[in-house]
């Protein structure tokens, strides 16, 4: 009867601690630098959804009173059917407003009729060496993958990211399928993190959590 009490506290204290570390990272531009973008109003009236704009060159927007080295993240993201100008992810380790590494998706390509297409819809990258051109230009196909699966160009999806010191792991959230993994090509120098978007592309995001 004494191990079946230890066990069910056991099991309470581990839900209880797994319910803290996912609470939902306030998106709010108060707690958001904003670098290279602009906050826009989101036309779907809902809560805590950060919508960025387009302009040229890479964007973010870094999280300012939250700390990530290894862990998972897992968050919402939505792009559009532009091709070649929807690319939304989340930047990590973040040195500077051009040194970091991120994880992001090409909506454009989730649904393309070409397979080539479809097989660069997940892409790894650590700026400023390693661009996603210099990755398949020198390790194609291994920095970037098919999104198994995958949802509708214009739609939101959920994605969850494992990283630890040496490997990123990407998985589709609500079906917890494995997307991409990957050796990391930078050590671990900073806890900053943010939600990224590529070259003239915007992006809204939502329901951000930090498992750390």
């Amino acid at each position: 009867m004494k191990n079946k009490t230890l066990i069910t506290t056991g099991i309470a204290l581990l839900v209880l601690c797994t319910s803290c570390s996912q609470s939902t990272i306030d998106l709010s531009i108060d707690n958001l630098t904003i670098v290279n973008r602009t906050v826009v109003p989101s036309k779907e009236n809902v809560k805590n959804t950060l919508l960025l704009n387009n302009k040229i060159g890479d964007g973010m927007a870094i999280i300012k009173n939250e700390r990530f080295d290894t862990g998972t993240i897992e968050l919402e993201l939505k792009g559009e059917d532009i091709p070649g100008k929807s690319f939304v992810g989340i930047a990590f380790n973040i040195q500077n407003d051009s040194t970091y590494e991120a994880i992001y998706f090409r909506a454009f390509n989730f649904k393309a009729n070409e397979l080539i297409r479809r097989q660069h819809s997940v892409q790894y990258i650590s700026h400023p060496k390693h661009t996603w051109r210099y990755l398949r230009t020198n390790s194609e196909g291994i920095y970037e993958a098919e999104y198994i699966d995958a949802p509708s160009p214009d739609e939101w999806f959920g994605i969850t990211i494992k990283v630890d010191m040496d490997k990123v792991y990407v998985y589709d959230k609500a079906s917890n399928k494995p997307l991409l993994s990957v050796k990391r090509l930078e050590h671990q120098v900073s806890d900053k993190i943010g939600l990224w978007t590529g070259y003239d592309s915007k992006g809204a995001f939502r329901n951000l959590r930090l498992l750390k």
